[in-house]
């Protein structure tokens, strides 16, 4: 109740999420070597326990700083368990084909958890707010006892086929990808044995795939890249996330439970962002190329909201919504179908088991960007609203740039694409012309 609330809930937020952006680059490595099942089920109620504690810390009457800083640590730490984990389980048990729209679509519950999160936070901030924290730490932890009695991690646990990670045809990697690691460089010397024993001998079906390291990782083709991308990306997510209310509240002034209703609107558009993505990218075959097609867009639209979408309530509804897709769209798309793609790359030769490595990664250093956007949101916003924008239009732009040489890659492989289809259907005319 001090003057200095707006750094003590500062410094609790950064809690959480410089654990949480530290704990990512560690969690992936242990989730390729343990049992998606218990590592997944085990994080989740571990994340319950430690939500329930920072609540019951209104009902203990605790009211020393480093009790709860202590709390969000470790709630940041075991909460990196979650998404290289489902992330993994998602891409085993979809292919390339139809990944972006299928994870576009499923990724839609991160946005529907930060919607329900605020609307059972709320119903109990104004009187026991201990309860805010102690009912969703209930929630998770009974979802991980389902999870730890019904997750199936693979389609072979079940006589399902598996599904295919590449494109089929007798097209190798080094044709495909001219990145594709094929020498002792790569992560296949990192795996295990040389690429060239490894084409001699198939592997055996009983043979387990051994986890890549993580340097092994950071070689696969675009993995820094997206990475990159995403902590530019994400830092812009958060910054709305956490500051949106209180700019709604400042500029358009609306109270706080209406600031607080229209910035899920955010959510909203994150959900459609998502899998309009998906759905793109698996059309055209270029991840990167819609990504940075929507953070292109997504800059001027960041400076129309600050300037005339407060203008009324249907156009500030409508520009959240729009700016919403636009911002979460890639970084849905980088966080699901993108690091799932990484994750059984070509390079890889199914001899390795990178999901989940992959994924900590990219949403690793994504974290980092999380925990940036709004430190500095905070220390530009006394300096007027309008340099918070130019902070978060810069940050789109960066993301887009450090995407260029994935994109050129992909326009490079469709226009080689088209010239070889122009060259089958000469061939084919000349052959019927020869034929008359």
């Amino acid at each position: 109740d001090g003057d200095n609330y707006k750094e003590l809930f500062g410094a609790l937020d950064n809690a959480f999420l410089v654990a949480y952006a530290i704990g990512m680059f560690i969690s992936g490595i242990f989730g390729e070597r343990l049992p998606l099942r218990y590592y997944l089920s085990g994080g989740m109620v571990l994340s319950g326990l430690f939500t329930a504690l920072f609540g019951l810390g209104y009902f203990w009457d605790i009211h020393v700083l480093w009790y709860f800083i202590i709390m969000q640590v470790c709630n940041g730490l075991v909460q990196t368990t979650g998404w290289p984990a489902v992330v993994a389980c998602v891409g085993n048990w979809f292919g390339k084909g139809k990944r972006g729209l299928i994870m576009g679509i499923w990724n839609s519950h991160t946005s529907v958890g930060n919607i329900l999160g605020s609307l059972i936070a709320g119903a109990w901030v104004s009187s026991a707010w201990g309860l805010s924290f102690i009912v969703p730490g209930i929630i998770i932890a009974a979802m991980g006892i389902i999870c730890f009695f019904f997750l199936v991690e693979y389609p072979e646990d079940v006589g399902c086929s598996p599904p295919l990670h590449h494109d089929a045809g007798g097209v190798t990697s080094n044709e495909k990808d001219p990145e594709a690691v094929t020498s002792n460089e790569g992560p296949l010397s990192i795996v295990g044995q040389s690429s060239a024993g490894r084409s001699d001998s198939p592997k055996e079906p009983a043979e387990e795939p051994e986890a890549i390291s993580f340097l092994g990782a950071l070689r696969i083709p675009g993995v820094v890249e997206f990475s990159l991308c995403l902590l530019f990306a994400k830092l812009v997510s958060y910054t709305f996330l956490y500051w949106l209310p209180l700019y709604i509240v400042n500029v358009a002034h609306f109270g706080a439970k209406e600031a607080g209703d229209l910035s899920t609107l955010f959510d909203v558009g994150g959900i459609l962002g998502g899998i309009f993505a998906g759905l793109i990218s698996d059309y055209t075959g270029g991840r990167a190329t819609t990504c940075c097609v929507m953070l292109i867009v997504a800059a001027p639209m960041l400076f129309l909201y600050n300037y005339v979408g407060q203008n009324g309530i249907g156009t500030s509804i409508a520009m959240l919504i729009v700016c919403g897709a636009l911002v979460n769209g890639p970084y849905a798309l980088i966080t699901t179908a993108v690091s799932a793609d990484l994750g059984t790359h070509e390079s890889l030769k199914g001899n390795a088991k990178a999901l989940s490595t992959v994924t900590a990664i990219i949403d690793g250093t994504g974290s980092i960007g999380a925990a940036l956007g709004p430190l500095l949101a905070g220390l530009i916003s006394p300096t007027g609203w309008n340099n918070v924008f130019y902070m978060l239009i810069a940050a789109d732009v960066l993301a887009c740039l450090l995407l260029a040489r994935v994109v050129v890659k992909e326009v490079r492989g469709w226009c080689g694409c088209i010239a070889r289809k122009r060259g089958s259907s000469v061939q084919l005319t000349e052959s019927v012309l020869d034929g008359k």
